[in-house]
């Protein structure tokens, strides 16, 4: 069973920057994608970024260039680099697997999605 746990959130001024890591077990590397996804307060969930079982990144719109996802095989380590924040990237940031869901819309979607974490809060003031 996957099991994906989050950290690094926190509380940073807009144009800030902030790490995220989800630490991942109970799978063998390469068999799944992750991904991020987020919840605003009062808002639905959106996701973020993804990366494949090949490597490859996705990116919602909203974040491209700003943010950068990948992984540290390794280690079962997921990233996300988020720099240049702003206000309306506040949300509950959570951490998400799946074998075959490896598009970013797949990830707006996480109830379908094979496993996620608990969540870190990410919050940019302005």
């Amino acid at each position: 069973q996957v099991q994906l746990v989050e950290s690094g959130g926190g509380s940073v001024q807009a144009g800030g920057s902030l790490k995220l890591s989800c630490a991942a077990s109970g799978y063998t590397d390469g068999s799944y994608c992750l991904g991020w996804f987020r919840q605003a307060p009062g808002k639905g969930r959106e996701g973020v970024a993804v990366i494949d079982r090949d490597g490859s990144p996705s990116y919602a719109d909203s974040v491209k260039g700003r943010f950068t996802i990948s992984k540290d095989n390794a280690k079962n380590i997921l990233y996300l680099q988020m720099n240049t924040l702003k206000p309306e990237d506040t949300a509950m940031y959570y951490c998400a697997a799946d074998p075959w869901a490896c598009r970013k819309s797949d990830y707006d979607v996480p109830n379908a999605l094979d496993a996620w974490g608990q969540g870190t809060l990410v919050t940019v003031y302005s």
